[in-house]
């Protein structure tokens, strides 16, 4: 995969998060003190000490040991989570060639997870342009893109890589988190992302209404069906048994996750 080039931070925002409908809830009141970049450059910027706080993806903080999560919020799903998946023409035993997201980090690993407990070990190819992940046989997309392919392409199979967690593991799947840098000890900080939260869910009627993409009856079975944001007791178990087969499949050091709680 291609190097991230290091993104632009504007002066005195110190959070970031992904540009995303699924992440909308969890800034909800933030916009103005937050950094919209997408997943690879999030934790690019996350890592170089560019932001304090972000969410991330998951494997950011299992993968690199600088960061602490922030107990019970998370993008969480229990069965298909409609933004992640790998679209494929061909049978999933014939898979030989995959074109990958730029943005995605979790969703590549947990493709790669879930295929290699199948056997199959395909070459990973950049997809360097969304407009032509119609013309690949095998392209794996997440977010606002992947939503919006699933729209407007019928030609290609849908393997919703939630829905196939979920079926396999019999347990939800967690796909970003709010990261902490260690080295950061401002509560207030901290504060602030949990009360987005709860501001988001009992605004959550605000949120759809008034987001900008996609039409609303989708915007309402996205976040109240597919997508939920409490990062509970299963959802740690889900993180646990990604670390697991992390461990078994991808060759790299991988770390157990330290949680901040403020309740």
């Amino acid at each position: 995969m291609s190097s991230v080039v290091r993104p632009s931070i504007p002066k005195g925002v110190r959070i970031g998060s992904v540009p995303y409908l699924n992440s909308v809830p969890l800034t909800w009141g933030l916009d103005r003190e937050i950094a919209y970049l997408p997943p690879s450059q999030l934790a690019l910027a996350l890592r170089h000490g560019d932001l304090d706080a972000a969410l991330v993806s998951i494997t950011e903080v299992l993968f690199e040991n600088h960061y602490r999560i922030l107990d019970g919020i998370g993008v969480c799903s229990n069965g298909p989570v409609n933004s992640v998946f790998l679209a494929h023409r061909v049978p999933l035993s014939e898979v030989r060639e995959i074109y990958c997201d730029p943005a995605s980090l979790t969703s590549l690993n947990l493709l790669n997870v879930l295929l290699r407990r199948q056997g199959i070990q395909p070459e990973w190819r950049v997809l360097k342009n969304y407009a032509e992940a119609g013309n690949h046989s095998n392209v794996m997309l997440i977010g606002n893109p992947a939503i919006q392919f699933r729209r407007e392409h019928r030609q290609h199979e849908i393997w919703d890589l939630g829905d196939a967690w979920t079926q396999e593991m019999n347990l939800p799947f967690v796909y970003a988190v709010w990261a902490i840098r260690n080295d950061v000890t401002d509560m207030t900080l901290l504060k602030k992302l949990k009360q987005a939260h709860i501001r988001g869910k009992a605004n959550l009627e605000s949120v759809i209404n008034n987001y900008y993409q996609f039409d609303m009856p989708f915007r309402r079975r996205y976040l109240t069906q597919h997508i939920h944001h409490d990062l509970g007791e299963p959802e740690k178990r889900g993180i646990a048994r990604f670390v697991h087969e992390l461990r078994q499949f991808s060759g790299l050091e991988v770390y157990d996750p330290s949680y901040i709680d403020l309740s």
